[in-house]
């Protein structure tokens, strides 16, 4: 399969507040991944999948928390999936830190600045596959906050640009 080219985005999301009751409990922490295993299902309704390791943060966190968001990365933005596909790494929170994000309206999920398009989502279904959870999401808002550059690839284990 690493001959099969991918896109490359940034998975994100925000755990639910430490006490959904108390609307001055502190909120949780945003939590991203990068994933190439990303694709449209649907036009009608809008509906997209992405592929969890099982077990992992992510797949966790969306297991209890519906809403997240997806930022398609460009060529420039090759260092983001670098830092959020490391294995063993520092908490999010550190990883966030100088990157630049909005916050997405529906899912208050952070979607990163110069990406070529961003998605927010809430799941409709979680499917098992072997070691992988499929989610699959109704697109909530689409939005193309940049058009600069092309789109950042994977292919045979390593980033690559088009071209």
């Amino acid at each position: 399969m690493s001959r099969l080219a991918s896109g490359v985005v940034l998975v994100t999301a925000q755990e639910p507040p430490l006490d959904p009751d108390d609307p001055l409990a502190p909120r949780g922490e945003d939590v991203g991944m990068t994933a190439t295993a990303f694709m449209s299902v649907s036009l009608d309704p809008p509906l997209v999948l992405v592929s969890l390791r099982e077990g992992s943060r992510m797949d966790d966190l969306l297991d209890e928390q519906p809403l997240w968001a997806v930022s398609v990365l460009s060529e420039s933005q090759r260092h983001i999936a670098g830092r959020f596909a490391m294995k063993g790494r520092v908490s999010d929170r550190l990883l966030f830190a100088d990157i630049p994000y909005v916050r997405g309206e529906a899912t208050g999920a952070p979607l990163a600045g110069g990406a070529l398009a961003t998605l927010e989502c809430r799941t409709e279904q979680r499917v098992p596959a072997g070691d992988h959870t499929l989610v699959i999401g109704r697109v909530l808002t689409a939005s193309l906050p940049s058009g600069d550059g092309g789109p950042l690839t994977y292919f045979r284990g390593r980033y690559r640009h088009l071209g």
